[in-house]
């Protein structure tokens, strides 16, 4: 996956940080991401949603909101209104480029700024809001403490996250009187609303209010136990899943004509948890597996092994084979069956050990064939192109990409 870093210029004429995560592959989509409220673009939950999404085919461009990040300008004299301001920058700026917005998310005060500009983005067709209040009003609970001296001094520091962050009288005021509602009936767009049951920092109860305010088509997906923040690997990519699969449903995410000789495109592995062994497997915008290792050997066993594709690979181009022989012929198969097993056999050779890797394959043939046939479909397995491959070798070219 390529990324670029860019700038745009944010609200204020200030310059605005962004990262562009674009497909190895056809770029069929574009999304615009919003963070959480004194967030950053490289959050852990925005970098996972952005993996996933870009491995569909789809570029996501997130960025630091004026005053945040690597961005410029002095948070401190924003609101929330000039954070609406800075994402229809964001999406004008795709549009000058050629990648106009088609999705739209929004993490936390993020989401509610997303549903507050949705209705001005015209090209874009589905919203994704993550933890998001239906009052952005309600981020105002997190310094309560501080708002007396807001108040008198015009601007106040509060401790957000562990950190210390400059809030202004401006902010608080405009925030405070900000209104979702008109924007969401008249967004007339594609809703998914996802929110954890158990969020303390932004209650179940606004994710209710998002979801009853609009119309449809829109839906409502739960993150369980997880975080405000979608801090843990698991619940990012839950959400990262959903709404890969959602998305497909409502973007035109066809790819243009494979090349002739590789009808699968770029299969693109993508690691999903740092501190065990789970990938991502996208093959084309809509195709995902995971590859994962038993939890004997590290992983967290939530997909096949490396050599269990592999196998799955030799099998299913085993039973492609006969059928489309069978079928040519017009034989009487009604069913294919084929088991794929593999052993590392080590051997002694006169080099020392060496590894011969064995797979065996069990082909089951159902129908009314004659035994002629059946001979003859078994002969016809052994032609499979995959077999042909691990019995041939191949060559594997590799190259670094620099980030």
């Amino acid at each position: 996956m390529g990324m670029e870093r860019i700038t745009f210029e944010g609200h204020s004429g200030a310059a605005l940080a962004a990262r562009l995560d674009m497909p190895e592959g056809p770029h069929l989509a574009t999304a615009l991401f919003a963070h959480c409220f004194t967030c950053s673009k490289d959050i852990p939950a925005a970098k996972r949603i952005s993996q996933r999404l870009a491995g569909m085919g789809i570029a996501v461009l997130r960025f630091d909101f004026t005053g945040l990040g690597h961005s410029e300008g002095e948070f401190e004299n924003t609101t929330f209104s000039s954070n609406v301001q800075d994402l229809l920058l964001a999406s004008e700026h795709l549009a000058s480029i050629g990648k106009a917005p088609t999705l739209l998310i929004g993490h936390s005060l993020g989401g509610a700024a997303i549903l507050k500009a949705a209705p001005q983005i015209e090209s874009a067709k589905a919203v994704v809001t993550i933890g998001a209040p239906f009052d952005p009003g309600h981020v105002t609970h997190n310094f309560n403490d501080a708002l007396d001296e807001i108040s008198a001094k015009g601007v106040g520091e509060v401790n957000l996250g562990g950190r210390p962050v400059r809030i202004g009288r401006d902010f608080v005021e405009n925030v405070a009187a900000e209104n979702l509602a008109d924007s969401i009936k008249g967004m007339k767009k594609s809703l998914l609303v996802l929110h954890a049951p158990l969020d303390k920092t932004v209650g179940v109860e606004n994710a209710t209010q998002i979801f009853m305010h609009a119309k449809h088509p829109k839906s409502f997906v739960t993150l369980c136990d997880a975080d405000h923040l979608i801090t843990r690997p698991q619940d990012a990519e839950y959400a990262a899943e959903v709404i890969s699969a959602w998305a497909s449903k409502y973007l035109d995410l066809r790819p243009p004509a494979p090349p002739i000789g590789a009808p699968e495109g770029v299969v693109r592995v993508t690691e999903a948890d740092p501190d065990g062994f789970l990938q991502d497997v996208q093959a084309g915008p809509h195709h995902h597996v995971q590859a994962d290792e038993p939890l004997a050997y590290g992983g967290t066993n939530k997909g096949m092994s490396p050599y269990g594709l592999l196998a799955s690979g030799l099998g299913a181009c085993t039973s492609m084979t006969i059928r489309m022989y069978a079928r040519r012929k017009k034989w009487p198969l009604s069913g294919v069956r084929v088991d794929v097993t593999h052993n590392a056999v080590h051997a002694q050779d006169t080099d020392g050990l060496s590894r011969i890797d064995h797979f065996s394959r069990k082909i089951h043939l159902e129908g009314d064939l004659d035994p002629a046939q059946r001979a003859r479909l078994m002969e016809i397995a052994d032609r499979c192109p995959v077999h042909k491959t691990l019995e041939t070798g191949a060559r594997i070219e590799t190259e670094l990409v620099e980030d």
